[in-house]
């Protein structure tokens, strides 16, 4: 907390639970000089990586399919389509991009390219994403993936054409923000050969 507008003022722990939740009032000073209280919550649970494995030969991607509890308790479909992601814990973003690929999915990586690092939703959320893209094909399937049963995931494995999964996008069928970003870029990418 470096910047010279912001003096905090207070915080008060709301919840310590899977991540913590921190109540903060601080005075911050505006462009034009005028100092203003504000008062905001902030949600910390570490840090991430995401990948999106693709096949160039096939032009096929692998994504997952999971409950979420935020789209089902906003009445929206809650079996979401994703890219692969798990928390970084103790782990270099590498590492965990190719730890949750193989628990998810079921794959080992080659080639692994990190294209950006992003935070999700920095109104709220301290969460910075490391985002990957990384090069797979079927004789890298080492399990049928799924996630772990004792962690409470039932990720069923999704292997689609990019170009279905970009029409998924425009149908709203996937709607999660950070597969969303890996598979514009990743066609973008493919555009711009």
């Amino acid at each position: 907390m470096g910047d010279h507008r912001v003096k905090v003022k207070s915080s008060e722990l709301l919840s310590d639970n899977w991540g913590t939740l921190t109540k903060y009032s601080y005075d911050f000073t505006r462009r034009d000089g005028l100092v203003e209280t504000q008062t905001r919550e902030v949600y910390d649970r570490g840090n991430g990586a995401t990948v999106l494995p693709y096949d160039p030969v096939r032009g096929t991607v692998l994504l997952t399919r999971q409950f979420r509890l935020p789209a089902f308790v906003v009445d929206q479909e809650p079996m979401l389509i994703e890219a692969c992601a798990g928390l970084l814990d103790d782990n270099d973003a590498e590492t965990t991009a190719r730890k949750e690929t193989e628990e998810e999915l079921g794959y080992l990586l080659r080639d692994i390219e990190r294209v950006f690092d992003v935070f999700m939703s920095p109104g709220s959320v301290t969460e910075r994403l490391a985002f990957f893209i990384a090069v797979y094909d079927p004789t890298d399937r080492i399990s049928d993936g799924g996630g772990h049963e004792d962690e409470g995931e039932d990720i069923e494995v999704l292997e689609m054409a990019l170009d279905e999964a970009m029409a998924m996008v425009t149908q709203n069928l996937i709607v999660d923000a950070k597969t969303i970003m890996l598979l514009q870029h990743l066609k973008l990418k493919q555009l711009m050969r």
